[in-house]
């Protein structure tokens, strides 16, 4: 900041005491000239007239439409008791105008600059009845002269009035850019938050879900069938290096650097992923629908008896369609792990339409049970994911028994070509 410009701030912070001291100062100097250069022919003598209309001027920022009127009344009331021009305290007329006009209301500089023509108009009548034709041309020139001083400076100050605005209009914009650009940035933080916390759900639920089915499973076979036991372990550590692999490539968003360094990589993660000095970078893409035919495999697995059914012709997805129902059939399979009982079979259905994509996940388990994972986190992020790209999501016990979750999200029609 230059010095001019803190010396600027300065003085609008102190207001008060500027003017005070101002006030003073033009009192000093006004006061002894107005006595020594006018004429002591009126009540009051001229000095008095020079200090009443200085020190309205102590509150002419402060209190801008209140100090002129009060200046403009001073100088009609001297004006009226016979002492026409006070020199050269009068002046202080126009500071008042310049004050008004720069700082106060746009009806106070109004009735300002319209009370200096007709007082440079009063003069100019005065001076014609005082002294007859000599009087006239003199009071025609000084009322020439005091109206082009009044419009000037009320010009003057309107442009001074017109920056003043512009510069308070861009700070104010300046302002609320900054307190918009704070509000997007937490709503941005806030929906990133939502996202990781229901990605994480999904990974956590459904592989903490193999592996307790898993482990039930090869518990009970590990005294009749060793083989079994040891696929159920080997399903476990698959479906946990699997998890890691997510929770990694989720949470890679957290990082403060790219390629910052990480753990070494695990033996028997999935391809996709490389070392780049030293430090792991998993560049696989993102689960999408047809990663929905491995998942079912890998419910199949862990022991479900689970098919999938395709319908109609697939096509190329909109950016996150894919992720996002190959979450919602992945949480409604972890849901069939978790609440559909002992030996259920479960269906996908993946139908593509002409405007839709549906993902209908059935079984014929323990039916109501199967729709919540205890505090319904599941069901809840699913009818998200869902709102999110403008589709819908029914949930509920099938007739016949067991459990139905299904999807329909909107997708841009296919063009009929003739």
């Amino acid at each position: 900041m230059r010095w001019w410009e803190r010396v600027s701030t300065w003085d609008e912070s102190q207001r008060g005491v500027v003017d005070a001291i101002g006030a003073l100062g033009l009192a000093l100097f006004l006061v002894p000239i107005s006595s020594s250069l006018t004429d002591d022919s009126g009540p009051i003598g001229p000095g008095w007239w020079a200090l009443a209309l200085v020190v309205p001027l102590v509150w002419r920022r402060t209190h801008p439409a209140g100090s002129a009127a009060t200046v403009f009344s001073v100088a009609l009331l001297h004006f009226l008791l016979g002492e026409y021009l006070i020199v050269p305290a009068d002046i202080v007329v126009l500071l008042a105008l310049y004050s008004v006009t720069v700082h106060g209301p746009v009806w106070a500089y109004r009735t300002a600059i319209s009370g200096a023509l007709v007082g440079a108009a009063l003069l100019a009548v005065v001076d014609l009845f005082s002294n007859g034709r000599a009087g006239a041309e003199y009071g025609q020139f000084s009322a020439f002269a005091l109206t082009l001083m009044s419009l000037s400076v009320f010009a003057f100050a309107l442009v001074r009035r017109s920056r003043r605005e512009t510069i308070d209009s861009l700070v104010d914009r300046a302002h609320r850019l900054e307190i918009e650009s704070d509000q997007k940035a937490q709503l941005a933080t806030a929906a990133e938050r939502t996202r990781i916390a229901r990605e994480m759900h999904d990974i956590v639920a459904h592989s903490l879900s193999v592996i307790i089915a898993q482990a039930d499973g090869g518990r009970y076979a590990a005294a009749q069938d060793p083989t079994a036991a040891t696929r159920s372990l080997m399903t476990v550590a698959e479906t946990g290096r699997a998890a890691l692999a997510d929770m990694r490539r989720l949470l890679g968003v957290l990082r403060p650097e790219q390629g910052a360094p990480t753990a070494p990589e695990p033996p028997g993660v999935p391809a996709g992923g490389g070392r780049v000095g030293g430090a792991v970078t998993d560049l696989s893409p993102q689960p999408d629908v047809a990663d929905i035919e491995l998942l079912v495999e890998h419910i199949r697995g862990s022991g479900v008896r689970t098919s999938l059914v395709r319908m109609g012709t697939p096509r190329r997805l909109p950016p996150g369609t894919g992720l996002t129902v190959f979450r919602i059939c992945q949480e409604s399979l972890t849901n069939v792990l978790k609440h559909a009982g002992p030996a259920p079979t479960a269906t996908v259905l993946l139908q593509w339409t002409a405007a839709s994509l549906v993902l209908e996940v059935s079984d014929d388990g323990r039916g109501a049970a199967a729709g919540t994972d205890g505090a319904g986190q599941g069901v809840l992020g699913m009818r998200e994911r869902a709102a999110m790209l403008g589709g819908t999501l029914t949930v509920g016990p099938r007739p016949g028994g067991g459990y139905r979750v299904r999807a329909e999200i909107p997708l841009p029609r296919i063009e009929e070509h003739s």
